[in-house]
């Protein structure tokens, strides 16, 4: 799996952080150390250091963790991060165009890698990511072409009514089976953005991670027509979300809500989970239908 953009941005801070002290080799990273100085949970830092271990930047040291392997002077360049936040930038004005009607239904490679000035390489990795996202398919033969989405004022706000109806009732479902797991892996994610992260993340990388919570709690009602809606919708808001993104201090209150939902339905207490559910996506939805801005992605 490709490294995260909150994976790479570590790690480049964390080079930019042996650099500017001069960190000689054979010093030994701490991960908690890191964690604080940067402003962000352990877990990206560990994630980083895997991949600057790849490029040979650190290496493994005998009693765990990781040493510096590279005096300042030797460490390489920052063009694989900085190609990777292009790349990114690129990928939100595609879907801004998209959003705003500049793009037909229908694109060829070509016209795209000379309107957005793609190498081949960047353009395959952003068809990728788009094709993966539900957003754009391939044609037989040549071209791609875009799939519905919402872009109207009147149908985002219906989505949300129609997430207040769904979302709450699917807790109380009769068939509802806990799936402790995959809840617990969306509550740690949910923590992280809490403890830091969201202040290192895009809106993109933002809203699959909301995304994913609100679904992963759906499968557990067992209502095949519930889960499905609800991706379905998803899939449609992207672009129009990635506008309406709330300010992170706002923001950060509705992900401490999400591990509130969490831990509800990890106690038990169903019904407290959907009536905390249903606070949530009132109050996110007020909140979101007065935001109408560019991403600051």
């Amino acid at each position: 799996m490709a490294p995260t953009p909150l994976t790479r941005q570590t790690a480049a801070r964390i080079v930019d952080h042996i650099r500017e002290r001069r960190v000689p080799p054979g010093t030994r990273l701490v991960e908690r150390t890191l964690a604080e100085q940067l402003r962000v949970s352990r877990s990206p830092v560990r994630s980083a250091l895997r991949l600057l271990a790849d490029d040979g930047v650190v290496g493994v040291a005998g009693t765990g963790g990781y040493t510096v392997l590279r005096t300042a002077d030797e460490l390489p360049p920052a063009r694989p991060d900085a190609d990777a936040d292009y790349t990114e930038r690129l990928y939100l004005r595609i879907a801004a165009d998209r959003l705003d009607g500049r793009l037909a239904d229908r694109v060829t490679e070509n016209a795209l890698a000379r309107d957005y000035n793609l190498t081949s390489g960047q353009l395959t990795r952003i068809l990728r990511r788009i094709s993966a996202e539900g957003w754009i398919e391939r044609l037989p033969g040549y071209g791609w072409e875009f799939q519905p989405m919402l872009t109207s004022q009147k149908s985002y706000e219906d989505s949300y009514r129609f997430r207040l109806v769904v979302e709450p009732a699917a807790l109380l479902e009769p068939d509802f089976a806990l799936d402790r797991e995959a809840v617990e892996k969306v509550r740690e994610q949910q923590r992280r953005l809490v403890d830091g992260e969201i202040w290192t993340i895009g809106n993109a990388e933002l809203f699959d991670l909301n995304s994913t919570f609100h679904e992963t709690i759906l499968e557990c009602s067992g209502n095949t027509f519930f889960i499905d809606a609800l991706k379905r919708i998803d899939r449609l808001r992207r672009l129009i979300e990635y506008r309406r993104s709330l300010a992170r201090d706002r923001a950060i209150v509705r992900c401490r809500e999400h591990v509130e939902i969490a831990d509800l339905l990890l106690a038990g207490r169903r019904a407290e989970a959907s009536d905390a559910m249903r606070r949530h996506l009132g109050t996110v939805s007020a909140e979101k239908v007065t935001v109408d801005h560019e991403t600051d992605g």
